[in-house]
């Protein structure tokens, strides 16, 4: 799986980047099929605390799933995203193998 990450109105660092890929890899233990994944990281211009947007896109065959998480940090955002995405990745591959077996 490629993971694809874009930083919006500020420069990642290369820890970062890392730290998101290695997050995202980990989806494919519940779903073996997905194609690849894109992270949006933004800084929001607000004055709230909670001003970092990290947006997590996954495509999987016939639907693709997009988690949107405000935080502190990017990594608490990554954190977040990535365990939604975790029960949405076994409820997508819940329905395909019910609907294989019907």
């Amino acid at each position: 799986m490629k993971v694809f990450t874009q930083s919006v109105n500020f420069n990642a660092d290369k820890e970062l980047i890392n730290y998101v890929d290695e997050k995202v890899l980990t989806l494919v233990k519940y779903h073996d099929k997905i194609v690849d994944a894109e992270v949006f990281l933004k800084v929001l211009n607000i004055s709230d605390k909670e001003n970092k947007l990290t947006e997590v896109k996954i495509n999987i065959p016939g639907s693709e799933l997009i988690i949107k998480r405000e935080a502190k940090t990017f990594e608490e955002g990554i954190n977040l995203a990535v365990d939604n995405l975790k029960r949405q990745l076994k409820r997508s591959k819940e329905k395909l193998r019910d609907s294989i077996i019907s």
